[in-house]
């Protein structure tokens, strides 16, 4: 499937993915949550919890570790997740993928927008490579249109994107080590309200505060998952 990680008009995804029974739902803004149930060494968590594995959107949540409690400091907040849902991801899938991911870099079409994490200005020279033959798959690379030793046509032109990439932070899924087909080019990224095709998404302004918010010395890490998961 193409690789495009940007979010993907609402008609667009009821006719391709006809399947995916949860495109249409939209439920109430997000209410209050429990303290999370995470337990690792982060010091900051993203929660981005989904009402059902087929759910198009979930609330997310920033937290503070402070002892053994963890501090809400923004959120929660209405997010867009996959067309298909959340759960299983792959290159042939438009789930968001499960699981507990770090966040370790951003970067964006835009200027800095404050965020502390590493962060890439890109240009129309900037992929992320989703060709599965590649080994450069599921990694940043540059290299000017029409010259880069992948397929282009299965990779990402970030430049390129459009508002999607205005700002974004990396989801480090298949990341290390990366398993070729298991998913490529995970994103926390501007949204306009659409389900996407596996990144979450939030409206500019909110993700920038977000972006604000993240702090590489405190290890960083999103947990997607659906809402009353088994433990």
């Amino acid at each position: 499937m193409p690789s495009i990680r940007r979010v993907v008009p609402a008609v667009t995804a009821a006719v391709v993915l006809a399947a995916a029974v949860g495109c249409a739902h939209r439920p109430a803004e997000p209410q209050e949550q429990e303290q999370p149930a995470y337990s690792g060494p982060a010091e900051q968590l993203i929660t981005v919890t989904a009402d059902s594995p087929t759910a198009t959107t979930a609330a997310l949540t920033a937290w503070d570790r402070d002892g053994a409690q963890w501090v809400r400091r923004i959120g929660p907040l209405r997010a867009e997740v996959g067309a298909q849902g959340v759960g299983p991801a792959s290159e042939t899938a438009t789930r968001s993928p499960a699981g507990i991911w770090p966040l370790t870099e951003a970067f964006g079409i835009g200027e800095n927008n404050g965020t502390r994490l590493p962060y890439r200005r890109v240009t129309e020279s900037d992929w992320w490579v989703s060709d599965v033959k590649s080994r450069y798959y599921n990694t940043h690379f540059r290299c000017a249109p029409g010259t880069c030793p992948f397929d282009e046509s299965a990779g990402e032109d970030l430049g390129a994107a459009g508002p999607a990439y205005d700002h974004a932070v990396v989801i480090d899924y298949n990341r290390s080590p990366v398993v070729s087909g298991a998913g490529s080019a995970y994103f926390l990224h501007v949204g306009d309200g659409n389900p996407t095709a596996g990144c979450v998404t939030l409206p500019a302004g909110q993700l920038d505060a977000v972006m604000r918010w993240l702090d590489p010395a405190r290890g960083p890490v999103i947990d997607i998952a659906v809402k009353n998961r088994m433990p």
